[in-house]
């Protein structure tokens, strides 16, 4: 018996007005959707415009691509494809330069206690 793990996709240019629920109505023309996650801003609150799909099979999963790559969902064309890993211990702040990393200058870009 062969076990297939089940397949996440990224799913780029969404419209802020998609929710994970109808999202997850239009994959499961492609199979059976394990779950649906849209990202979104944690202040406002707002949708990021992408977010990940996991299909049940990795044929679920690219006939998910071969469907909807490219295809408008809500007047937008979406991207579709397969979802990269999170690189371990890769700070998504730090590339060479700007905010990475840790150090005791404050959340405001300094010490603030100078007066």
């Amino acid at each position: 018996m062969q076990y297939t793990m089940a397949k996440k996709l990224y799913v780029g240019n969404l419209s802020y007005s998609v929710t994970e629920e109808s999202l997850k109505e239009y994959f499961s023309q492609a199979g059976v959707v394990e779950s649906v996650m849209i990202l979104s801003d944690k202040i406002t609150g707002r949708s990021k415009g992408f977010g990940f799909v996991e299909m049940s099979t990795e044929e679920e999963a690219q006939k998910a691509i071969e469907m909807f790559n490219g295809k408008e969902l809500e007047s937008r064309p979406i991207t579709v494809n397969e979802a990269r890993p999170r690189e371990e211990g890769a700070n998504r702040f730090n590339r060479g330069g700007g905010f990475g990393g840790r150090s005791n200058r404050g959340g405001f870009g300094g010490q603030r206690n100078n007066w």
